[in-house]
């Protein structure tokens, strides 16, 4: 298994990725998928903020994406970013998603945000949440019932990981430190 950065082309497939998890599950909360145009579109934001896009691909084929988006649009959030990884249907605990979130760690790790997010869809969710635990998320709540998806009123958690030296040094503190490295 490769993960790369994306390219425009991978989005087909990442669509179909992304398709099959809103018709089916509950880890987003999107109802209707969205088209390959749109996309494209989300994979461009993201790309121009200079935030990661990655794929995996095996024999060939997207099994997998991962990217990182601003937690919030408040200026005083823009040291914190939120994760997204979906695996595609038949790819699922072959270590796909570890793959994919330990590469956009690191590649978050080397800019210049201090936390990631996870919001997790669905308190069930045991998969993505023990994946998130694995690579050194906490806990830090859960939304009861903030969602109706498929039938089900559905939670969300939160999990938090800080990146690099987290909050124990401003952000200032260690670009300077960068620099003089």
């Amino acid at each position: 298994m490769l993960i790369r950065d994306a390219v425009e082309a991978d989005m087909t497939a990442v669509q179909a990725i992304y398709a099959h998890h809103v018709l089916h599950g509950l880890a987003t909360f999107e109802e209707q998928p969205p088209l390959v145009e749109e996309m494209i579109a989300r994979y461009s934001a993201i790309r121009r903020q200079r935030l990661p896009f990655l794929v995996a691909v095996a024999e060939g084929r997207v099994v997998g994406y991962s990217y990182a988006t601003l937690y919030r649009p408040r200026p005083a959030y823009r040291h914190t970013i939120e994760n997204s990884v979906y695996v595609a249907p038949g790819a699922e605990r072959r270590g796909v998603g570890r793959a994919l979130l330990e590469a956009l760690i690191g590649r978050a790790e080397s800019g210049p945000w201090r936390q990631m997010i996870a919001v997790i869809g669905n308190s069930d969710n045991a998969g993505s949440i023990g994946l998130h635990r694995a690579l050194g998320f906490e806990h830090a709540g859960t939304l009861r019932s903030v969602g109706f998806k498929l039938g089900h009123w559905v939670d969300t958690v939160l999990m938090q990981r800080p990146l690099g030296p987290g909050d124990a040094a401003s952000p200032s503190e260690t670009q300077a430190t960068a620099r003089t490295s």
